[in-house]
């Protein structure tokens, strides 16, 4: 078996901007992929859901346990390991380092990816909230620079949202629910007092960059909790996305062809764009996918050195599944089309 699953979170543009946007765009290799291929999921999702419809897809595909209804995946234990800590009790989720700004009447989320967090500067703010957690007898962990994790067992079945989620619209209706909501709200209340007054921040002003000055929570889970490893290699799990797995190293798609078994590729380059609602860059992020990944994988397929792709393609609140075959590329029939992405 030779198969490739490829999951692109963003690749549905809103509704009421696919067509202008598809009418512009340049990409043959999907035309093709979509046009011959078969849709086995179309599905929709609910706009509110406190995590996105790729994230949700990642945690079926991996068999976390289902989260309680309105809730974030419980990746927070996966993910500690991949980050090298086992712990053996109690109920983690996983805390960011965020930047929350002032809107016109609301509060809004950065997308924590464009905050260019330094090591040496996680650690700083790290040491300097680490106090608040110990005082009210939580344990704090330290995974990466953006990845953090807490140790809250009074908490579990807090519905939380996933960053990408909440990002770039009112962090109110994101907010922690359930069990522990009023403790968390006033432990990050400290913690944003005691950031305030670090001169991280204003050196981070100083250079243009967003001062760090909130967390955020989600992903809880109970220790022990893992991913299952269902796929021969994983390429592109970048952020939370470890949790599901060992990446290879990043070769591109030659490397993917030299390969064998059942394997994943995510192409995460379209989030930040969509997130930012700058539709032009993601134009232009879509264009480079389908010369730099598509393309390629798509003389593969024809070339029988890959049995089948299954492209998994999401948005905020759809997402569509296509599986494409070497045989299914032989339909001249079927025109190649990206009106897939608009339905």
């Amino acid at each position: 078996m030779n198969q490739l699953d490829i999951l692109i979170p963003f690749a549905l543009p809103p509704a009421e901007l696919a067509r202008d946007l598809l009418r512009q765009c340049q990409a043959p290799a999907l035309a093709m992929l979509l046009g011959r291929g078969k849709a086995v999921a179309r599905q929709a999702h609910d706009p509110f859901s406190r995590a996105l419809p790729h994230e949700h897809w990642l945690a079926r595909r991996f068999g976390l346990p289902p989260a309680a209804q309105d809730c974030s995946p419980a990746a927070a234990s996966a993910l500690m390991q991949r980050l090298g800590h086992a712990p053996s009790a109690g109920h983690w989720f996983v805390l960011h380092p965020a930047h929350i700004h002032v809107a016109r009447d609301h509060l809004v989320l950065t997308d924590i990816g464009q905050l260019q967090l330094e090591e040496d500067e996680s650690r700083r703010l790290f040491d300097a909230a680490l106090p608040l957690f110990t005082e009210i007898g939580h344990e704090l962990v330290y995974g990466d620079a953006r990845t953090w994790f807490i140790r809250a067992d009074a908490w579990a079945g807090l519905r939380t949202s996933t960053p990408s989620a909440a990002s770039g619209r009112n962090v109110d209706i994101w907010m922690p629910e359930g069990p522990g909501e009023l403790a968390w709200r006033k432990l990050q209340n400290e913690v944003q007092m005691q950031w305030f007054a670090e001169s991280l921040n204003e050196q981070r002003e100083m250079r243009g960059q967003k001062a760090i000055n909130s967390i955020w929570i989600w992903g809880g889970a109970d220790a022990g909790v893992l991913a299952q490893d269902i796929y021969t290699e994983r390429f592109g799990l970048r952020g939370w996305l470890r949790a599901f797995g060992q990446e290879r190293i990043d070769g591109g798609a030659a490397q993917l062809v030299r390969g064998s078994g059942h394997r994943l590729l995510v192409l995460d380059a379209l989030a930040e764009a969509a997130l930012a609602e700058e539709w032009g860059l993601w134009l232009q992020h879509l264009e480079h996918l389908d010369r730099d990944w598509l393309a390629p994988l798509l003389v593969s397929l024809r070339a029988a050195s890959l049995e089948s792709l299954n492209l998994i393609l999401s948005g905020a609140d759809r997402s569509l599944e296509v599986t494409v075959t070497r045989g299914a590329l032989r339909r001249f029939w079927h025109k190649p089309s990206l009106a897939g992405l608009s339905a």
